[in-house]
């Protein structure tokens, strides 16, 4: 249970990332207008803003442990898609998708290092094995969410939207369940 949910959990948003990657071309090429410059300087931005993450993860885990800014992450994942889920329902512009997307990029910038350092933590010697498997299932799950966003709705912001929503509530709710068990 220590590998498992944290495993699963950062699977699951890394896997709502690649659907992202391989989305956001479709996107904002053919839906915002975006020309292909633009589209590289949104991938740059992207970078700039999960580094960020990263960096205010490191400052939150030594301040508040790993649980708490990984539930906080999560949450930012889950109100991000949600709010990009709105926007494409609503057929908003630019600016909605670039908010929406900043905030799930923000969150899972704090889950993914802290996540993946939680799941590897109890395995010391053998961290190398369980790095692999972790990877594994990140493939795993990038896989499966890239094929959702191609594949369940026409609309690709919605495809979109519907695919992070489902995978930062389903890695929310089983780090939930995570929670409390080990309180119990």
């Amino acid at each position: 249970r220590r590998f498992l949910i944290p495993a699963a959990t950062v699977s699951l948003i890394l896997g709502s990332l690649f659907a992202l990657f391989s989305a956001a071309p479709r996107i904002l090429i053919e839906g915002l207008q975006f020309s292909p410059i633009g589209l590289g300087v949104f991938f740059a931005g992207t970078v700039i803003i999960v580094f960020a993450a990263g960096m205010i993860a490191t400052r939150l885990s030594a301040r508040f442990g790993l649980q708490r800014p990984i539930q906080a992450g999560l949450l930012l994942t889950a109100a991000g898609s949600i709010a990009l889920l709105t926007v494409g329902a609503l057929h908003g512009g630019s600016l909605p998708f670039l908010g929406s997307i900043s905030v799930f990029l923000l969150g899972m910038g704090i889950v993914n290092p802290l996540g993946t350092a939680q799941a590897l933590s109890p395995f010391g010697t053998n961290a190398g094995a369980a790095s692999a498997l972790l990877g594994f299932w990140q493939m795993l799950g990038a896989a499966f969410g890239v094929w959702m966003a191609a594949t369940i709705f026409n609309d690709a912001m919605i495809a979109l939207g519907v695919v992070l929503a489902l995978g930062s509530t389903l890695a929310l709710i089983l780090y939930q369940l995570r929670a409390r068990a080990i309180a119990s």
